[in-house]
């Protein structure tokens, strides 16, 4: 049986995550596709909307076959390592292909500018650290010092955030040697970052959780931008634990973090670097709320994402020595769910895999899978009374999901 991979988060999943994945199956010719997944906190350090199982529930529903946890020290990381982590993990998890969605939607557009990238390495980091000494972002830093090359042809955006994700992915793979065979499928209308509609039946997951928050018939609204059965498992998530998860169900938890935290302890958290601890904590005594500490730490040099993950590394109290991971490559493969077909595909392939298939936390253990189970308790900790110990006992009790 071929597999196919996707690197996804699907907070939600919508119609554009299932048209990516029928797309994936198709231009892979593959009978199987098996998504790696962040867990219960994103690439850009925010709390899932609903937790990884009810996740990777409508993944397996709107057509994934096998759903792996991409584990903590590579999900709540910058675009580099996140694309190592995940890359990797498929890799191990058998998939000849690896398909992701961009703006231009043309892979020769990714290997072309990958290699012209490549015989222009040194160049480009001397420029980078040119741009950084006048306190732009690594991010843009990045972007200008792509420009100042001028390289020519058929290359791609690198404005784009797809587009820079996906070249990472390429990248990843060419780093690792990896036998995968990279497939990019354009994104249909709407950007990722894009806050209000722009389609009658495709809208990005920006704007779907904007019309969740921002409204009190949110779920209504979205009804027509996702499947109807990320619909029903939202009603269910939001009547069952009252609540969708967003930084600042977070906020005093974070506050009393900081609080109780020296300038010592804080330099020990991953991502708080050259002086920002004293930032963090002079506007922790003064903000109100995360919108409020967000807006006073920021500057022209960190981007809110970066600042967004360092907040959910001070949750979850992920340390430098933690999150150091030398081999840029998963440990482990946490299967969270699994299709009919997913299952046999893991039947017939478990015993050839590298890695440890973890379906049972009680019989693994690993440093990264501690960092998952912590950020899971933290996770839970914005559900009140009884549900709250039910969900945190669930990353202990909860199978994989199985949907026949």
């Amino acid at each position: 049986m071929k597999a196919v991979g996707v690197i996804v988060e699907y907070n939600p999943f919508h119609n554009g995550h299932a048209f990516h994945l029928e797309a994936a199956r198709e231009a892979a010719g593959a009978q199987i596709v098996i998504a790696a997944m962040s867990g219960n906190f994103l690439q850009r350090g925010e709390p899932a909307l609903v937790s990884k199982w009810m996740r990777a529930k409508m993944a397996l529903l709107g057509g994934a076959d096998i759903v792996f946890e991409l584990p903590y020290p590579f999900a709540v990381q910058q675009a580099e390592t996140f694309a190592n982590g995940a890359v990797s993990l498929l890799e191990a998890a058998g998939c000849s292909a690896l398909c992701f969605g961009s703006e231009d939607g043309d892979i020769e557009a990714f290997k072309n500018t990958m290699h012209l990238f490549e015989k222009n390495q040194s160049l480009f980091d001397e420029k980078v650290k040119l741009h950084i000494k006048t306190g732009v972002s690594y991010p843009k830093a990045l972007s200008l010092s792509f420009e100042d090359l001028q390289l020519q042809g058929n290359l791609v955006n690198l404005s784009k955030p797809n587009n820079i994700l996906g070249f990472q992915y390429i990248q990843a793979l060419h780093r690792q040697k990896s036998g995968m065979l990279p497939l990019t499928i354009k994104r249909k209308h709407a950007d990722y970052h894009d806050e209000h509609f722009s389609s009658e039946t495709i809208a990005s997951a920006t704007s779907i959780r904007k019309a969740l928050f921002d409204s009190t018939d949110g779920q209504h609204s979205i009804r027509q931008f996702i499947p109807a059965q990320s619909a029903v498992l939202l009603e269910e998530y939001y009547r069952k634990y009252g609540l969708f998860h967003h930084w600042e169900n977070y906020w005093q938890l974070l506050k009393y973090r900081l609080l109780q935290m020296t300038p010592d302890d804080l330099r020990s958290i991953y991502e708080m670097e050259e002086g920002l601890e004293h930032r963090f904590l002079k506007a922790s005594l003064a903000a109100a709320s995360f919108a409020e500490f967000m807006e006073q730490i920021k500057t022209k040099r960190y981007t809110w994402t970066r600042l967004q993950r360092a907040c959910a590394h001070i949750l979850t109290n992920a340390r430098k020595e933690e999150m150091v991971v030398e081999s840029k490559k998963v440990s482990y493969l946490r299967l969270l769910g699994m299709s009919g077909r997913g299952r046999e595909y893991l039947n017939k392939m478990k015993t050839h895999y590298s890695l440890p298939l973890v379906s049972k936390l009680s019989s693994f253990q690993h440093h990264s899978i501690s960092l998952d189970i912590r950020a899971s308790r933290i996770y839970s900790c914005a559900i009140s009374g009884s549900n709250q110990r039910d969900h945190i006992e669930m990353e202990f009790r909860q199978p994989p999901i199985f949907v026949p």
